[in-house]
């Protein structure tokens, strides 16, 4: 009887890629799936390890799923917490059976991999997608060295994919929207010689492809106006721009360009291109130095500049990082109370935006039996459109917008939860 194996992946759109990666090649080496973790003969746990929090959820996840596996089953970590930490994780966590970076199927003993130790999951295939959208990576590491980031280090320098691979995984996963991901998206192609912009040829060439085709972690200094225009081309305008402050000394601290007027400036102009642009950022709360007036300034950026979709996340002390040892470290409690401020800004801007949707017509992606998405959401941590459970997944359907609850629209036939209302 085959191997069974249980994957469990933690942390962005890229690791959700590379566990697709390493289930295809388990597929390929004779494994089938198992239904749960419990009735694996092998687990694997795909880790986070970007700030503190995702670290300590890579860990209870994996001290959970010890606790269930069946006995004799192995548990395996791997990721960018076993690329990080190594043998430092493995002698914090005896329960585990190996800790291995990158080239976790070598020490899988998958046959088609083991000729050699420096695997590579970027190129490999995987199995088609099991949703009508999918995440695509076409670069792994960054040559970035932005203050407070720690993944260069352990994901190395920027290594772009072939456009010719890139489009034959496109077309093997048989999916109606592509997100293309990578640690620094618009320098898609830089390290090969290719030209700074090879992004927009690739974006093209994915458009023609499928439905739709989104972008995401764009660096605004590379939001050069052939891209903004191309994006717009595709027919989804869906700008999700990594801003992280809009004060100008705290940027220059973060190493990163910009400040808050030339964001909201070049925000204003693809407005003016594309009044419908929908906009998405992040933003660090309590980096080393944030003053009274810079958490002002980002308060008054956010109010006025309106984005569609945002999240805020407390500065977290990243072992060889720049900032990891600057001095005005601001006080967590402090910290806490700026991100309840700017959440709660977020959420009335985000809801006043969906509310500003009730009476349209859209067209919707349905992902799930009752659940679509317009242009405007990306897939897991957007909004969705609540719709009609007869819908069938993987259809695009018109349907009329008659509600909002919060970051979610309710269309017409939706079957939303009892009590909920617009």
């Amino acid at each position: 009887m085959a191997e069974q194996f249980w994957i469990e992946t933690l942390g962005c759109p890229k690791n959700q890629v590379d566990s697709d990666k390493l289930v295809g090649t388990m597929l390929a080496d004779g494994m089938t799936p198992a239904d749960s973790a419990e009735e694996a003969d092998i687990v694997v746990v795909n880790t986070c390890a970007f700030v503190e929090q995702a670290r300590q959820e890579s860990i209870d996840t994996i001290l959970g799923l010890d606790s269930v596996r069946a006995p004799g089953a192995r548990l395996v970590v791997t990721g960018c917490m076993a690329e990080r930490y190594g043998e430092e994780l493995a002698e914090a966590l005896p329960e585990v059976d190996s800790v291995v970076g990158f080239g976790v199927p070598v020490t899988l003993g998958l046959s088609r991999v083991t000729q050699t130790s420096t695997f590579d999951l970027l190129n490999l295939p995987r199995p088609k997608s099991t949703s009508p959208w999918a995440y695509v990576k076409v670069a792994e590491g960054c040559d970035r060295a932005c203050g407070f980031c720690a993944i260069p280090t352990f994901r190395g320098k920027q290594r772009s994919r072939e456009i010719d691979h890139i489009l034959a995984e496109v077309a093997s996963l048989d999916a109606h929207e592509i997100v293309l991901v990578a640690q620094d998206l618009a320098a898609f192609g830089r390290d090969q010689g290719v030209g700074e912009r090879s992004i927009v040829p690739l974006m093209n060439a994915v458009a023609e492809q499928t439905d739709r085709v989104r972008l995401l972690y764009l660096y605004p200094s590379d939001l050069t106006d052939e891209l903004i225009d191309a994006i717009c081309l595709t027919g989804v305008p869906y700008f999700d721009l990594s801003l992280q402050h809009v004060s100008k000394s705290l940027l220059r601290s973060m190493k990163r360009w910009g400040d808050g007027e030339r964001f909201a400036a070049r925000i204003a102009d693809i407005r003016r291109r594309e009044p419908g642009a929908v906009f998405r950022s992040n933003f660090i709360v309590g980096y080393p130095g944030e003053t009274e007036e810079d958490h002002d300034q980002l308060l008054r950026f956010v109010e006025g500049v309106r984005l569609d979709w945002c999240g805020f996340f407390p500065f977290s002390r990243e072992d060889g990082t720049y900032a990891v040892d600057l001095p005005d470290q601001v006080p967590a409690e402090l910290v806490a109370e700026r991100l309840a401020e700017l959440s709660e800004l977020q959420d009335r801007i985000t809801a006043a935006k969906r509310d500003e949707m009730i009476g349209s017509t859209v067209e919707v992606l349905v992902d799930s039996p009752g659940i679509g998405r317009t242009w405007r959401e990306a897939p897991e941590i957007d909004g969705i459109v609540m719709v009609s459970p007869d819908l069938a997944v993987g259809s695009f359907a018109i349907v009329d917008i008659i509600g909002a609850l919060g970051p979610d629209l309710i269309a017409a036939g939706a079957e939303p939860a009892a009590g909920e209302s617009s």
